[in-house]
């Protein structure tokens, strides 16, 4: 954003979740910088897709396209002690297992320029036998990654607030009643603040306040999103995506597995989202099959995030400076830090 009648210009980023928290923060600090105003309306005090994540990251996904912003933001975050303590990034590996004669070269080529040695392509008889799968097809094909891992969205998102702030952002608790186009912001205790930009980054909260404000979601909508923490044994077994059965997960804490299955709930109230018992019994059934292992379901933990079509967290352009920066689509975790950079940098010009 160039300076307006001689004044920084003025962005309103509305979300605190970790992807506003950071493109808040690369905004105020960057050369030149915005004055940059960030409404949080109580972030990191529910349960947001930023508090809840399981935080999986890793370069490969399965087209070049997406691997791309996945292998940059993990270098990134590799590359940086900032960024590795704020994200309290662990280099654990991971493996992301596919059905046969999928093709995977493109995607590994793309990881491998930012991640040089990480990724590996095996089959599926070499998972079998290096990792608990009891259950895969046999043309099964797999990427192996050295440096995939996990990290706390939350703390990020905690430390990039604080960041924002020490950079010159003002944060702004008071809650967003609707956006508009000329644009501003409006808040619940009935002020309009006007702005050059104005950047909704709202997570699964996003549709809703669009809705409100008349403005149309352009593709934006909510999922329900779930995982529980699992008693099983898995040992050897790191970060790991397979999509023959659905299954996600990484490891916890005492013994415990973090598991996943994708949910079909769509449309759901960010504020009044619940576990689904029903996914929860056919994660353990999955995860038994697939593993060969008694499964126990303990805590579930439920959210909501917004997912968009075409997938990716990046800026989106609602017309007449009004933006939204969300559509992670449950994995925004994975590109948050070069997806906030972009959009950033994308807002400057």
């Amino acid at each position: 954003m160039t300076r307006t009648a001689g004044r920084p210009a003025r962005l309103a980023v509305v979300g605190g979740g970790v992807a506003g928290a950071l493109l808040a923060w690369r905004a105020a600090g960057s050369q030149g910088g915005a004055s940059v105003d960030l409404f949080t309306d109580g972030a990191g005090e529910r349960a947001d897709a930023s508090r809840v994540s399981g935080g999986l990251v890793r370069g490969f996904e399965p087209t070049a396209a997406s691997a791309g912003p996945a292998a940059e933001s993990l270098a990134e975050i590799r590359g940086s002690d900032t960024l590795r303590a704020w994200s309290r990034y662990r280099e654990t590996g991971a493996l992301y297992v596919l059905p046969g004669k999928t093709a995977v070269r493109e995607p590994v080529d793309v990881v491998e320029a930012h991640l040089p040695g990480s990724a590996e392509v095996v089959g599926g008889e070499w998972v079998s036998r290096a990792f608990p799968f009891r259950e895969l097809p046999q043309d099964a094909v797999a990427v192996v990654e050295r440096h995939a891992g996990h990290i706390s969205p939350h703390a990020l998102r905690a430390a990039a607030l604080r960041a924002a702030a020490e950079a010159g952002a003002t944060v702004r608790t008071p809650a967003v009643a609707a956006v508009t186009r000329d644009p501003g912001v409006r808040t619940a205790d009935g002020r309009t603040l006007r702005y050059d930009r104005v950047v909704v980054a709202a997570g699964a909260w996003t549709p809703g306040l669009l809705a409100r404000s008349g403005v149309a979601a352009a593709g934006l909508r909510t999922k329900h999103i779930q995982y529980s923490l699992c008693r099983t044994r898995l040992a050897g077994l790191g970060s790991f995506v397979d999509e023959n059965s659905g299954l996600y997960g990484r490891p916890w804490a005492d013994g415990t597995f973090l598991l996943g299955l994708p949910s079909d709930r769509w449309g759901v109230d960010p504020d009044g989202v619940s576990p689904d018992a029903g996914l929860a019994r056919r994660l353990a059934d999955s995860a038994a099959r697939v593993f060969g292992t008694e499964v126990a379901v303990g805590r579930t933990v439920a959210a909501s995030d917004c997912y968009h079509d075409p997938a990716g967290l990046q800026l989106r352009s609602l017309g007449g400076g009004l933006h939204t920066f969300t559509g992670g689509s449950g994995g925004a975790a994975k590109t948050v830090v070069a997806a906030s950079r972009k959009a950033a940098a994308a807002l400057s010009d």
